[in-house]
């Protein structure tokens, strides 16, 4: 298996958000919860990855998703962005929080006949570490 790089990460992001924004996912009908559709999004994209790359993965006590490429996952959604401050302390924000971001930003639509959800990915973006500064 290949080791997985930044660039094949943007690369398999794009992919991914295509795929998954055909996807039709019955656990997630009726959801509200933004943790709880990241946590999904995020495990997904993981799992999709895994069957054709090598790469570490992060752990909260790490605090990033794929600690070997300095990059960390984050899901919003589009009518409501994460309002959570992802800085740790006044460096940080100041100097940037070490590691890039990838950004999935998603629309939400509940299809209440077939009683499933769907995920929109409406943009992915990739947010260099020396662009993560306040």
């Amino acid at each position: 298996m290949a080791r997985l790089t930044q660039e094949l990460l943007c690369d398999e992001a794009a992919v991914f958000s295509a795929l998954e924004s055909q996807h039709q996912e019955s656990s997630l009908y009726g959801v509200t919860d933004g943790k709880a559709i990241g946590t999904y999004l995020e495990q997904k994209f993981k799992l999709y990855l895994k069957e054709k790359y090598n790469f570490l993965d992060g752990n909260s006590a790490s605090g990033i998703d794929f600690p070997d490429l300095l990059v960390d996952i984050k899901v919003t959604r589009m009518k409501q962005p994460q309002s959570s401050c992802p800085f740790k302390s006044a460096r940080q924000k100041i100097f940037g929080l070490g590691y890039s971001l990838i950004i999935f930003v998603y629309q939400k639509l509940d299809d209440t006949l077939n009683r499933t959800a769907s995920l929109k990915i409406i943009r992915t973006i990739f947010v260099s570490a020396e662009r993560t500064a306040d």
